[in-house]
């Protein structure tokens, strides 16, 4: 069976919108970013919540899957860490190397040139932890962190160093009970070395992650675990690969792309070419009180 079948009734209850590619009213787009690392994105106030996590696994209601590189945080990591470098910069042939589809490779020959350059650990943490949080994450993050009803993960293409680093600075580790990435350490020379998440077969997906098999296997499993499906999924990114995993939602999910990013193109064009393919509901996102007012809204009708 192709990965890329999509799941009508897929692993939640009984649809609260059913037609195929709801979309809420859109504003003029904002210009589309690229994934190749070089370009700084504009500055935002990390988010650093404080509010106590305090639920249980077996009693959440919802389920949502985040991305991380300008979904979570404001901008793409790998740009981030190359303020590190000397020049704060990487030297054009590096630079120009970036190649759609493998960024993975070119993130390790980013890595290794920092540690060439003598780049240590300690100023690879600075950097990541002094990332911004997306326009209005704190506010999200904190909304989350305060409710009981959200079991939250993460599947992202960056690194497990970055990403765990970035949550532990802002306090809201303990939000997600699973983060799904690139594994990374530190070898004896002090090299941040990556190994790809897992291999696979969709042509769609780079060669290291299909996001899309990430959330099957682990709405699968924790179904399993449960006894019962979750009332709902949640699902928010910005980048092309954050379109496959979608396909695994059905139609009483929801979808945030970020408004006039790849993801959010990508999903419009889908839905205009392919009318009924696509089965979440879509609701972009400029900023993360959008999704905090859509959360509040389904808990009151829950």
């Amino acid at each position: 069976m192709s990965i890329f079948m999509t799941s009508g009734d897929a692993l939640s209850r009984p649809s609260l919108t059913s037609s195929a590619c709801p979309v809420r009213p859109l504003l003029a787009l904002s210009p589309v970013r690229q994934r190749c690392p070089g370009a700084r994105a504009p500055q935002q106030k990390a988010a650093r919540p404080s509010t106590e996590r305090k639920t249980s696994k077996m009693a959440t209601q919802f389920l949502f899957f985040f991305d991380f590189d300008e979904t979570l945080i404001a901008e793409n990591s790998d740009d981030s860490v190359v303020r590190a470098a000397p020049l704060k910069k990487l030297p054009a042939s590096l630079s120009d190397s970036c190649r759609p589809g493998f960024f993975f490779k070119h993130s390790q020959r980013i890595l290794t040139f920092l540690s060439e350059c003598g780049v240590t650990k300690d100023a690879i943490r600075a950097e990541i932890e002094q990332i911004p949080a997306s326009q209005g994450g704190a506010a999200l993050l904190d909304f989350l962190l305060a409710r009981d009803d959200f079991e939250c993960v993460i599947v992202s293409d960056a690194n497990s160093y970055f990403i765990e680093t970035w949550l532990q600075h802002a306090g809201a580790r303990k939000l997600f009970a699973k983060i799904f990435t690139n594994p990374a350490e530190f070898d004896i020379n002090g090299r941040l070395v990556l190994r790809p998440f897992h291999s696979h077969s969709c042509a769609k997906c780079p060669e290291n992650m299909c996001k899309q098999v990430v959330l099957r296997d682990y709405m699968s499993e924790r179904v399993m675990e449960r006894g019962e499906p979750f009332q709902k999924v949640f699902y928010i990114g910005d980048g092309e690969n954050d379109v496959c995993p979608t396909l695994a939602l059905g139609q009483n999910d929801t979808v945030f792309p970020r408004r006039g990013f790849p993801m959010h193109r990508i999903i419009q064009d889908l839905c205009k070419t392919q009318p009924g393919v696509y089965k979440p509901s879509l609701m972009p996102w400029e900023q993360g009180e959008d999704v905090v007012d859509f959360l509040k809204e389904i808990l009151q009708e829950k």
